[in-house]
């Protein structure tokens, strides 16, 4: 495999893109956050996930602090983090465009509250532990109450673009 010569810069604001397009670089799962809100279910894609700590059992995400979202999240005592499988894309994109697009569909809930999905790789049901500042996003860390798995092929984001990984 050949591969391009490489080409650095310097991070400014006006070449904002070329370091979301290195960012785009590294691979990574997609997941759906979802927490309870007084209209029933608020839910936010993320592939900014990942483990942290096995004792305690933490896993970390981060949201924009632009995002509308943002304070229904950070502020969330519980919420789950649903890992999606290959077949979910079009749920990932459903929700990245709206907050509410989970709200018609028959989710269950798990023992906090929190409206849950059924069909996902794993669901980690979280309470929050720490929010810490990150620039223009913020670490919300969850310690993990309870997890949930299955097998199938993982949902992953590379380059713009969601992929699919085979599983075999």
């Amino acid at each position: 495999m050949h591969m391009a010569e490489p080409r650095s810069f310097v991070p400014e604001p006006q070449n904002g893109r070329d370091l979301r397009d290195a960012f785009g670089l590294f691979a990574t799962g997609v997941t759906i956050v979802t927490t309870g809100d007084p209209s029933g279910c608020a839910a936010i894609t993320v592939n900014s996930f990942s483990s942290v700590s096995m004792d305690p059992p933490l896993v970390l995400w981060s949201p924009a602090r632009r995002s509308r979202r943002y304070a229904q999240f950070a502020e969330a005592r519980h919420y789950a983090i649903h890992v999606l499988a290959a077949d979910q894309h079009e749920l990932a994109f459903a929700v990245a465009r709206d907050a509410t697009a989970l709200q018609d569909l028959p989710l269950g809930r798990n023992g906090w509250g929190v409206p849950v999905l059924d069909q996902c790789l794993a669901r980690f049901d979280c309470h929050r532990y720490a929010v810490h500042d990150a620039g223009d996003h913020a670490i919300v860390v969850g310690e993990v109450l309870r997890a949930t798995m299955q097998q199938g092929d993982p949902l992953a984001f590379f380059g713009g673009r969601m992929a699919r990984i085979d599983n075999n």
